[in-house]
C-alpha cells in the first residue's frame, strides 16, 4: 500500500463521503471513485479529461460520477480538494518493526475514521436522531458482533437519560421484540455494514410493525438503509487492511456520544433526573 505523508481533515471528510458511497456506484464510475480516492488533494492539478484517462473512461462518466457523489460536477469536486489544507504527520514509523507498524496504521485509521464523521453526520442528523429517541415510548438495540458491543454501550446510556431500552443478545427475541414495537417505538440498529441478516430482519419487523428505525451504519447504501427511517452515517473506512472494523467502532461510537449528548440537551430536566438517579446507584457500588 502506498505511504501517505500527511493527513488532512478535509482530505479525510471528502474520501468519507465517497467511501460511504461506493456501494451505489459500478463500473465505470466506481473506478472514477477510486482516482478520486487515490490522488485526494492531488485532484486539483487534474483536468476532468485527465480523471477519464486514469479511470479508463470517457469525461462525461467522470461528471456523472461526481454527481453521483453528490457534487453538481467536477469543478465542484475540485473544489472540495483545493479546500484540503494538508497538516504534518507524525515521524514515519518503522515500517520494519511490526508493532511500530500496527500502532501506526490503527492510529492513522482511526484518524481518518474521526475526522470522517464531521463529513457524514451532520448537527441536523443528530437533533432528529435525538428527537426521535425522545419521543418514544420504548427504544430496542440491536446489534451483532463489533457492533451489538456498541449497541450495548449506547443502551446504558440511553437507560441513564431515562428512556424505556431493550437490548437483547438473542437475535429471534430481539426480531420478536421488534415486532412487538408500536408505532411511537423505534428500534435503533447498529450496524457497519448494514448487511447482517440477523439485524435487518429486526429493523424490517419494525418497520412491519409501525415503529421507525434509527441506522447507525458505515454505508449508505445498504440493506439496512433501504429500511431505515432515519440514518446517521459514520464510519465507512477501507484503510488498513483488517483495521477497518476497528476504525468504524471509533466513529460510531464518537456518533454515540454526540447522540447521547444531544439527546440530554433535548430532553433537559427529565434527563438530568435520570443521570441523578443513575449516579446515585452507580456511587453506591463504591467501597
Amino acid at each position: 500500500m502506498e505511504e501517505r505523508s500527511e493527513f488532512s481533515p478535509l482530505e479525510s471528510q471528502l474520501a468519507a463521503l465517497v467511501r460511504t458511497r461506493l456501494g451505489d456506484l459500478r463500473g465505470t464510475e466506481a473506478r472514477v471513485a477510486r482516482v478520486v480516492l487515490d490522488r485526494g488533494a492531488d485532484l486539483v492539478h487534474l483536468s476532468v479529461s485527465d480523471v477519464a484517462e486514469l479511470a479508463g473512461t470517457a469525461p462525461s462518466s467522470v461528471v456523472r460520477a461526481c454527481q453521483r457523489l453528490g457534487f453538481r460536477g467536477f469543478q465542484e469536486l475540485k473544489i472540495a480538494a483545493a479546500r484540503q489544507a494538508p497538516r504534518p504527520a507524525p515521524a514515519p514509523a518503522d515500517r520494519r518493526d511490526p508493532a511500530a507498524r500496527a500502532l501506526a496504521d490503527a492510529l492513522g485509521a482511526a484518524r481518518e475514521a474521526l475526522d470522517g464523521v464531521a463529513a457524514t453526520v451532520t448537527p441536523a442528523d443528530l437533533r432528529a436522531a435525538a428527537e426521535l429517541l425522545d419521543g418514544a415510548d420504548r427504544v430496542l438495540l440491536a446489534g451483532s458482533g463489533i457492533s451489538g458491543a456498541i449497541a450495548l454501550d449506547l443502551a446504558y446510556r440511553l437507560r441513564a437519560l431515562g428512556l424505556a431500552v431493550d437490548a437483547l443478545a438473542d437475535s429471534l427475541t430481539a426480531q420478536i421484540a421488534a415486532a412487538q414495537l408500536t408505532p411511537t417505538g423505534v428500534c435503533l440498529v447498529v450496524s457497519h455494514g448494514g448487511a447482517t441478516p440477523v439485524v435487518v430482519e429486526a429493523a424490517r419487523r419494525a418497520r412491519e410493525a409501525g415503529a421507525a428505525v434509527l441506522a447507525l451504519t458505515s454505508y449508505a447504501r445498504s440493506p439496512l438503509t433501504e429500511t431505515a427511517t432515519h440514518i446517521l452515517l459514520a464510519g465507512g473506512q477501507d484503510l488498513v487492511f483488517g483495521l477497518e472494523m476497528t476504525a468504524s467502532r471509533i466513529a460510531h461510537l464518537a456518533v454515540v456520544d454526540a447522540l447521547t449528548a444531544t439527546l440530554l440537551a433535548v430532553r433537559g430536566p427529565r434527563a438530568e433526573r435520570a443521570l441523578e438517579l443513575s449516579a446515585d446507584v452507580m456511587g453506591r457500588q463504591l467501597y
